[in-house]
């Protein structure tokens, strides 16, 4: 069987941010066994599965991924909606659009430091919206 749900996020500001509560708030009870993928439906922010006590790690993020991918690159062509959009395509492509989470006894098997993270990449990326599929 599979259960979907759509959640769209408030919008939230540029960086790294846990959204683990927020998606699981939107959702029924899981089922006792199953797996759970959370899908964005978007180009320029992406899901990533990462440290969930620390929030130094979710600002070292941040940096590392300007410098990897800084704004105002030269030769870049695709830059009529800001400085800040085609580098927030490059860094959703590197983190990736989906995360996959077993579900075991009625719960997320994420590891005891482990949070789903919402990366936006953009100074003002708005409402983002997630599909959640749920096979059981």
């Amino acid at each position: 069987m599979i259960t979907q749900y759509k959640i769209t996020l408030p919008p939230y500001p540029r960086g790294f941010h846990i959204i683990t509560s927020e998606i699981l708030s939107h959702l029924s009870d899981l089922p006792e066994n199953g797996l759970m993928n959370i899908f964005i439906q978007h180009t320029s922010a992406g899901l990533t599965i990462n440290e969930n006590a620390d929030p130094d790690v979710r600002v070292d993020f941040e940096s590392i991924f300007n410098k990897l991918v800084p704004e105002n690159l030269p030769f870049l062509v695709h830059t009529l909606e800001g400085p800040d959009d085609m580098p927030a395509h490059i860094k959703a492509s590197m983190v990736g659009s989906s995360v996959n989470i077993p579900i075991m006894d009625g719960r997320l098997q994420l590891g005891t430091w482990q949070g789903i993270y919402l990366c936006e990449f953009r100074n003002r990326g708005g409402a983002r919206k997630l599909i959640v599929t749920i096979h059981h």
